[in-house]
């Protein structure tokens, strides 16, 4: 079993008086994780897709809570966006029954985030599963194995299942780009028109490291600018694509409202367009090392808890850079380049106009040094 960066933080949290939650994408590995925290220590397992569940723990008290827990100490509740109130029913344990360590995981954002937020102010952690970082496939393989991977990993992606069964991406991606990916955006009532939320994917997945422009995409996939851009926000909050905003402070000629619109996972943007071409035979290498390298970095980002904003920088003058990361301190500035030949240069309008602390261009050469952080 591949160990997840995860797993010891969710560790040291255990029986601190709060809830833990975790969201994620569907079969990134959040009831493997789970189940590898809770081995070897009793537990409760209650699955939120099971009907049953869903009337106990919906509408509750912490009366029947503590007939339905017994005497175990744990409780793990899967799927817990599908069980109506469920933040009121995690505010009675965290409140009432202070000595069970409750963890829910949940794959929607939008319907758990929603119903947790204000009854469990103060009263949960909560940390995001993306499916295996370069991270945690480094450790598992070394880092020299894990390089020579790097095409793979940027054709069939690193959901679990797809890193663990060689041989079965394709058949497993089409499965999971077809079932799964859906499967919450589809549950939603906001979600009217499914043939169009498939156009949108696909052009989104074709654009992948471009600008995006709603009214044009609108047109593309026959809809309002209004529905793109809320289709849009519903695949963020599923955890299937994330946006990247234009930086602009105070350079003449920046792009300010732009946005690009990145895949959390390369397989599955490459199943989404049904091309598993090896690199050699594609003409969208390039775009798919910026998406790889994004991805990675919002997983090593968040797995270490640094809070940086991410930009992207273009003038309409055509000088751009690919990543602009902003802390406390400073500016720091990225350009992925997939052939290590490509001379790469950062736009003096860029580093004469700003406090850039830092320049680099990230190539398959020296990617540890942007995704191994100490």
């Amino acid at each position: 079993m591949i160990t997840r960066s995860l797993k010891g933080t969710i560790e040291n949290r255990l029986f601190r008086g709060k809830a833990i939650l975790i969201f994620g994408p569907r079969q990134s590995g959040k009831s493997t994780l789970v189940e590898s925290i809770l081995q070897d220590k009793t537990h409760l397992y209650l699955n939120g897709d099971d009907s049953d569940v869903r009337d106990i723990l919906t509408n509750t008290t912490a009366t029947k809570l503590k007939a339905v827990i017994g005497n175990q100490k744990m409780l793990f509740i899967d799927e817990a966006q599908r069980i109506p109130n469920i933040g009121l029913t995690l505010k009675l344990f965290t409140d009432q029954i202070k000595d069970v360590q409750v963890i829910a995981t949940g794959s929607s954002a939008f319907e758990l985030s929603s119903q947790v937020n204000e009854p469990l102010t103060g009263r949960k952690y909560e940390y995001m599963l993306y499916p295996l970082s370069f991270e945690e496939l480094v450790r598992q393989n070394g880092l020299i194995n894990e390089k020579r991977l790097l095409e793979h990993r940027m054709i069939y992606g690193c959901y679990p299942e797809i890193v663990t069964k060689a041989g079965e991406e394709v058949e497993l991606l089409k499965l999971l780009a077809s079932s799964y990916l859906y499967k919450d955006l589809l549950m939603l009532e906001q979600v009217k028109r499914p043939l169009i939320l498939e156009k949108l994917l696909k052009a989104l997945a074709l654009q992948v490291g471009s600008e995006i422009n709603y009214q044009e995409l609108s047109q593309t996939v026959g809809t309002d600018a209004k529905t793109v851009n809320k289709y849009i926000d519903l695949l963020e909050k599923t955890y299937v694509v994330f946006r990247l905003p234009a930086f602009s402070r105070n350079v003449r000629n920046e792009i300010k409202k732009g946005k690009k619109v990145y895949f959390y996972d390369c397989g599955i943007r490459n199943a989404i367009i049904n091309n598993f071409k090896p690199l050699g035979s594609r003409t969208d290498v390039g775009a798919l090392w910026e998406n790889y390298l994004m991805a990675e970095r919002i997983k090593s980002l968040r797995y270490h808890s640094i809070d940086v904003d991410q930009y992207f920088w273009r003038t309409t003058q055509q000088q751009e850079i690919d990543l602009i990361e902003e802390d406390s301190e400073g500016l720091y500035a990225y350009e992925f380049k997939w052939n290590k030949k490509v001379k790469a240069k950062f736009p003096q309008t860029f580093t004469e106009n700003y406090k850039v602390l830092k320049t680099l261009v990230i190539t398959p050469e020296n990617l540890e040094e942007f995704l191994l952080i100490e």
